[in-house]
């Protein structure tokens, strides 16, 4: 499923440039160290983390995205180096388990 067309279906608010990629699945965890050992590439990362490790990770993965839950602001210093390194960085109001379901609920799998 393309990236845009999540975005669209679970109104998503998108945080930085945006890039339409394939989104294979869903992964979620707040630990850096799960995220580098068993995200997958193309997964949408669910997390509440938003400091500056996490556009390394999401780069070192190459993952689709990565979603804010919980309305958690993103600091403009995250936002800036994902626009240098061309992560999506997107935000919802839904908790992670909300947003899990959803995204379950349009056909993407945990990976």
């Amino acid at each position: 499923m393309k990236l845009q067309e999540i975005i669209d279906k679970l109104d998503l608010k998108i945080l930085t440039n945006i890039e339409d990629k394939e989104v294979e699945g869903v992964f979620i965890s707040d630990m850096l160290s799960d995220v580098m050992t068993s995200a997958k590439p193309d997964d949408l990362w669910l997390t509440v983390q938003t400091h500056t490790n996490t556009v390394s990770a999401v780069n070192l993965i190459d993952m689709a995205a990565m979603v804010v839950t919980q309305g958690k602001v993103v600091p403009q210093n995250t936002i800036e180096l994902a626009n240098r390194y061309h992560v999506v960085i997107l935000s919802t109001p839904y908790t992670t388990f909300e947003l899990a379901t959803k995204l379950v609920g349009i056909g993407l799998k945990a990976t």
